[in-house]
């Protein structure tokens, strides 16, 4: 299946999400980075707790979301918004479930897993596609949203789960999850075919490793972190990845206008 849409391969980027590309998963991987150290942020450091911090980031979500399906096309600041919206209430709501309800981390990523199979089931049920580039329709986005949403929080509960019970650890997690996106990369190259269902994959993983390099800068010395502050951590991220978008839209920009 072919991830670009009939107006991308002309040339006209009509879609209101990025094109996927190297910058794409960098940025997303700041984002999901910014959500690790955001949630953990106002849950733990200011001891919101994690109920609490879910129904706030909820609200930030709810308001990200009708920003970006009330916006008439792809807007950079808009749609990273919503991302990192997600990020940071994945990350609430997967410890939520998992320490506070005492699901733990299998169940919690077994039972988040089911739930993002069957989002990506009734999409192409609904619609007779699943997409993750070529997204304008409304129920698209509506689908897309709620899937990101499901991945990002999945991708909390399996970084937890690697770093905590296999006992990699947050450095060992990060490699373990940078190795498999490089394995997803390399497939992409001759499974032209399979692109968004590896797209799907990858956006799972790059949670994981963006929630294990986030509790790689914040988590105490003496349990392999380096012990970095969450509020000192996002805001670095955060700046970061608002340079990362505007490099990217200034990329985008030229190649426009010499293509």
């Amino acid at each position: 299946m072919d991830i670009r849409s009939a107006d991308a391969a002309e040339g006209i980027w009509s879609s209101k999400v990025p094109q996927v590309t190297a910058g794409f998963w960098l940025i997303k991987i700041l984002a999901t980075t910014l959500g690790e150290t955001g949630g953990d942020a106002i849950s733990m450091t200011l001891h919101a707790g994690y109920a609490a911090a879910s129904l706030a980031f909820l609200v930030v979500f709810i308001v990200a979301l009708g920003l970006q399906l009330r916006s008439a096309g792809y807007t950079p600041s808009i749609y990273w918004f919503a991302v990192v919206s997600t990020t940071t209430l994945g990350t609430t709501l997967s410890d939520f479930a998992d320490r506070t309800l005492g699901l733990g981390y299998v169940r919690s990523a077994m039972m988040l897993s089911l739930l993002l199979l069957v989002v990506l089931i009734a999409w192409r049920w609904a619609r007779g596609r699943i997409a993750c580039q070529d997204i304008a329709d409304p129920r698209d986005e509506v689908f897309y949203w709620v899937a990101i949403l499901v991945a990002n929080t999945l991708g909390t509960a399996a970084g937890d789960f690697t770093a905590d019970d296999l006992g990699l650890g947050f450095g060992g997690g990060a490699l373990l999850f940078g190795a498999l996106l490089a394995l997803l990369g390399a497939t992409s190259l001759v499974a032209a075919g399979a692109r968004v269902g590896l797209f799907w994959v990858a956006y799972v993983l790059t949670r994981p490793l963006g929630a294990t390099l986030g509790d790689v800068l914040t988590k105490p010395r003496d349990h392999g972190g380096l012990a970095v502050g969450t509020i000192e951590s996002s805001l670095f991220i955060l700046s970061s990845m608002i340079l990362a978008v505007l490099i990217a839209g200034e990329f985008n920009r030229l190649r426009k206008s010499y293509g």
